[in-house]
């Protein structure tokens, strides 16, 4: 009896797990054409007007003409801030859904790891203080040192976090977590003595940088940022199976073969890497990390095998949305994009913190 009885268990568990998987198949399906659509919304929605978007794309390719006009505004205008927005919001999802199986909890978010405090401490030391660095260094940098200066502001932190975090080759997420914090503490007492330093013009660049925008997107910064943010959206789904795994717990996960140590690894650099990258080229832009995983786990489950690449498509959705909310919110100005993630997600974070708090009970 106690053998038929788990037998008929797991049945309905394979039920159950089949089911989720054909739910999130058709949830894909949906965004793939929720993507596609975004892309060219994103390209024909502008400040210039009616543009003939399908023409500018064929004729790049050789098949029919368009005009000079509509291939400068879709090709070098609009294209380059299209495919940014769609790769950072992609990438922000993802970085969201493996920080949350990471920590094993739904209000983790890219911040934890330290990559936002040290970009927004790196973007600020480059706007108040980059007027000091020797001529000679600052031609070769050029319009590129905030970007630079926070890529490499959110790595230099995530290295610190992940070596305060490591003793005896174990890493321990609970103390990356509390050191995550003093981290954003104290570089953000660090930000605030800039910030008391800096004049009316770099106040002005340090707002709008903090507010995130995709408006100065260009196909340099998107070559330069692009490879590292595909490449961690290419190892994101390797660590499906070992981020369902340590659902259980990280003894379960280790007594079912999986390697915590260098999973955790991989996932922090990665998440480093692609959240820095990101965050470089457009500034802060919140609640992305949050909102969209949850979102689906919501519509399909947490396996992470069909969470992942889900996460990036929607990722990818909201954030071509948003750009084009910021676009005509206040036309003919334009909403810096933090403004507007901040608005919607900011009301279903405060849902998802009160549905889940038994997780913040001690």
């Amino acid at each position: 009896m106690v053998a038929l009885s788990d037998q008929i268990v797991d049945r309905r568990a394979d039920i159950r797990q089949g089911d989720r998987r054909a739910r999130a198949a058709k949830v894909r399906v949906v965004l793939i054409l929720l993507f596609f659509l975004s892309v060219l919304l994103g390209l024909g929605w502008g400040a210039a007007g009616d543009t003939d978007v399908i023409g500018a794309l064929l004729a790049r390719f050789g098949i029919g003409e368009a005009s000079l006009r509509d291939l400068t505004i879709v090709w070098d205008i609009r294209m380059p801030r299209v495919l940014t927005a769609a790769l950072v919001g992609a990438s922000l999802a993802v970085a969201g859904a493996v920080m949350q199986g990471l920590f094993r909890n739904p209000l983790a978010d890219p911040g934890l790891v330290g990559v936002s405090a040290g970009a927004g401490l790196g973007a600020v030391m480059a706007i108040v203080l980059g007027g000091l660095l020797p001529v000679a260094a600052y031609t070769v940098v050029g319009g590129y040192l905030i970007p630079v200066a926070a890529f490499l502001g959110g790595w230099v932190s995530t290295l610190v976090l992940y070596r305060v975090a490591t003793q005896g080759g174990r890493t321990s997420v609970a103390t990356m977590l509390l050191a995550g914090i003093a981290l954003g503490a104290v570089t953000g007492a660090v930000t605030g003595l800039l910030v008391y330093k800096a004049d009316d013009n770099q106040l002005r660049d340090l707002t709008f940088w903090s507010m995130g925008s995709v408006a100065g997107a260009t196909w340099a910064k998107l070559l330069a940022a692009g490879p590292l943010i595909a490449l961690a959206l290419v190892t994101a789904p390797l660590l499906a199976r070992a981020l369902d795994t340590l659902a259980l717990g990280e003894a379960v996960a280790h007594q079912m073969g999986v390697d915590t140590q260098r999973m955790k690894r991989i996932a922090i650099l990665s998440v480093a890497g692609s959240v820095g990258a990101s965050v470089a080229i457009t500034g802060g832009i919140g609640f992305v990390g949050i909102v969209v995983p949850h979102l689906l786990r919501l519509l399909q489950g947490p396996e992470h095998r069909m969470l992942l690449p889900n996460a990036a498509l929607l990722g990818a959705v909201v954030l071509l949305l948003a750009d084009m909310v910021s676009r005509v919110a206040v036309s003919p100005a334009e909403l810096p994009i933090g403004i507007v993630t901040a608005m919607m997600g900011g009301p279903f974070f405060l849902w998802i913190l009160l549905k889940n708090r038994h997780l913040l009970d001690m």
